[in-house]
């Protein structure tokens, strides 16, 4: 049955949610650090225990949160006076023997701003079983990365192609005058809808498969949280699987999207893509771009076949022990020998449509840890694109630079006779994503008089006079090694 969250029934909630501060905070300060922690790792008693003397806003902890069967009475008090039977009507509610329990997750969600609310399927632990086919997934750790990695400068217009819960959508709202959200399943958009009528929202909705309901479309900025699993052309379950085989729907997405932008527009994805036996990742996905788009691609992570199924069937609530998971392990891993997958590469992708002669593709590895979010570096970065492709290498000699206070050289020095030699030069951005460079002996002399006074050709000059080597020599070499550290924001033009 299709949940039928009408706008007189997402007003009430809405009003009850409000009135009982069933918000990201309020649930915080009930539950407190050591229940809210708990309640993460998937340990709720102690969650249950502190919301027992909380009064309505207990009530609906325990019913969206822990999932318990709680009195229809006490139920219908919590949620604003709202008729039980209406509520397991709409599919918001189940009942069975005197008790009702959610029959939809509805919790909150929020960012630095405020507090939504998000409405999705039950996963496989609230349901005690494998979810089904049609199953629509809530705020995940995927979501949750996209959203990081997405640039939030206002925009007119913005595509969240694939909505899902609409959580990108949500995000969205901060920055973006008009939505339009997409997706092929219908059950999607009806939660999704749901999702915007609770939290006030007027988000355009289209049904249909990937670009199909936009044709003759452009916009601003596109947002994609595809179904991006890598695997045999199989769908199992509608919000991964996209049927065709290997990573071609990342492919597909990436080829196409920019279609769908306006001059200059952004869009912003996750993908997979595989490492086969004798191919370079970044050959494969740079293959996939179609002309005038400038493309970054981030590899956040690369897993071995044998994990990546094994991760994938527990996500749907498969054991992998089962006959079914044993089955479903073993023509997922057959696929990939088949193909010759070593691995399978995971990150993030910013596009952007260009009339540049030259776009800029680039393909980097960063799998090390970092703390900031990379939305905003995404748009510095095409921001720092953009200048590097204005400027000349004989207006960059004649650009002052500067090095962010952020950037610091790092020395590692082995025991020498006469006391330390160093052995490693590495200039290390500390925010952002904490980029790092290996530098020379000379490259971080000329760095040093990166203090915005001197030009970087009078620098060059100096520095060549000092070393007694050749000045347009030393400038050819300095040049390419320049842009990469403005292309990073390690250094930055005054």
């Amino acid at each position: 049955m299709l949940p039928d969250l009408s706008t007189e029934l997402t007003a009430r909630l809405r009003g009850a949610f409000l009135k009982a501060g069933y918000d990201a905070d309020g649930v915080l300060d009930v539950l407190g650090p050591q229940a809210h922690a708990a309640l993460g790792r998937g340990e709720p008693e102690a969650a249950r225990r502190v919301s027992r003397d909380a009064g309505e806003l207990g009530t609906l902890i325990r019913l969206f949160l822990l999932g318990d069967a709680e009195e229809p009475a006490a139920v219908a008090k919590a949620l604003g006076g709202l008729d039980v039977a209406d509520a397991v009507g709409a599919g918001l509610l189940t009942s069975s023997h005197d008790r009702v329990r959610a029959g939809l997750d509805v919790r909150p969600y929020g960012d630095d701003t405020g507090s939504w609310w998000v409405v999705a399927d039950l996963d496989s632990d609230q349901r005690g079983g494998p979810v089904p086919a049609d199953h629509v997934l809530g705020v995940g750790h995927a979501s949750i990365s996209l959203a990081r990695a997405t640039s939030r400068r206002p925009v007119n217009t913005l595509l969240d192609l694939g909505t899902g819960c609409g959580v990108q959508a949500l995000h969205a709202s901060r920055h973006a005058k008009r939505i339009t959200a997409t997706d092929l399943s219908e059950r999607a958009l009806r939660l999704a809808q749901g999702t915007f009528r609770l939290n006030g929202l007027d988000v355009e909705l289209r049904q249909g498969e990937w670009f199909a309901p936009l044709r003759n479309r452009t916009f601003d900025q596109v947002v994609c949280n595809p179904p991006f699993v890598v695997g045999p052309p199989r769908v199992d379950y509608v919000y991964r699987d996209s049927g065709l085989a290997g990573d071609d729907a990342s492919a597909l997405v990436v080829r196409q999207l920019p279609a769908f932008l306006n001059d200059g527009g952004v869009g912003q994805l996750l993908a997979s893509w595989v490492h086969r036996r004798g191919e370079d990742w970044a050959d494969r996905v740079a293959g996939w771009l179609p002309k005038h788009v400038d493309a970054w691609f981030v590899q956040r992570d690369v897993a071995d076949p044998a994990l990546y199924v094994g991760t994938w069937l527990r996500d749907a609530g498969v054991d992998p022990r089962s006959d079914e998971g044993r089955a479903k392990a073993n023509a997922w891993l057959d696929w990939f020998a088949e193909n010759e997958v070593e691995g399978v590469g995971f990150g993030f992708v910013t596009l952007r449509r260009t009339d540049a002669a030259h776009p800029e593709v680039v393909c980097e590895d960063l799998r090390h840890a970092y703390d900031d979010p990379l939305g905003p570096e995404s748009a510095a970065w095409l921001d720092r694109v953009a200048w590097l492709r204005r400027h000349s290498n004989d207006e960059l000699l004649r650009t002052r630079f500067t090095v962010p206070e952020t950037v610091v050289l790092e020395e590692v020095s082995a025991p020498a006779e006469d006391g330390w030699d160093t052995v490693v030069r590495r200039l290390h951005r500390t925010d952002g994503p904490g980029w790092q460079h290996e530098l020379d002996e000379v490259a971080a002399r000329l760095l040093a008089g990166f203090r915005g006074a001197l030009a970087l050709e009078d620098l060059v000059t100096l520095l060549a006079y000092a070393q007694d080597v050749d000045a347009d020599a030393l400038a050819e070499a300095a040049l390419p090694v320049v842009r990469e550290l403005v292309r990073h924001g390690m250094v930055v033009p005054v």
